[in-house]
């Protein structure tokens, strides 16, 4: 019995060192002032090659899209959308339907009004998911602080 229980040990301790967590992207954040009354954010995606996030316009019935929520502050407001670059766009027979996606890396800036001199970060949260050409990983939500310097 006490073979049995010491293998069953085994076995499972060497499941879970094989079992990893995947974290295919990366994010980074800068921000710029551009005077004393705007700032623009960058929010980066480093993307391992494979993988791709969607856009923010990709269609209902579709991939999660990229999205971003801005804390409410008495500091700032964000103006307009989150501006991000062209995405490349194919048929996913997963989804049945034409896909706006990023690979390798992907910049969003969104431009800040400042309402206080006392801003120094704009917090906020985004939600991403990330796939490859055989799965989907999970929507993940990632939240942000970024300095916004000087």
């Amino acid at each position: 019995m006490k073979r049995i229980l010491v293998l069953l040990t085994v076995l499972v301790i060497s499941a879970s060192a094989y079992a990893q967590i995947e974290t295919p992207v990366k994010w980074q954040y800068a921000a710029k002032k551009i005077n004393s009354k705007e700032a623009v954010v960058f929010l980066k995606a480093v993307i391992e090659p494979g993988w791709h996030i969607y856009s923010q316009t990709v269609k209902d019935g579709g991939p999660i899209r990229t999205s971003f929520t801005y804390a409410k502050s008495k500091d700032y407001v964000p103006l307009g959308k989150t501006i991000e670059p062209k995405p490349q766009t194919k048929y996913e027979k997963s989804f049945s339907m034409n896909v706006s996606y990023f690979e390798n890396a992907v910049v969003f800036q969104q431009k800040i009004k400042l309402n206080s001199a006392k801003a120094t970060s704009v917090s906020g949260k985004l939600e991403y998911m990330t796939c490859n050409d055989s799965k989907c990983l999970p929507p993940e939500e990632v939240e942000f602080s970024i300095p916004l310097g000087k």
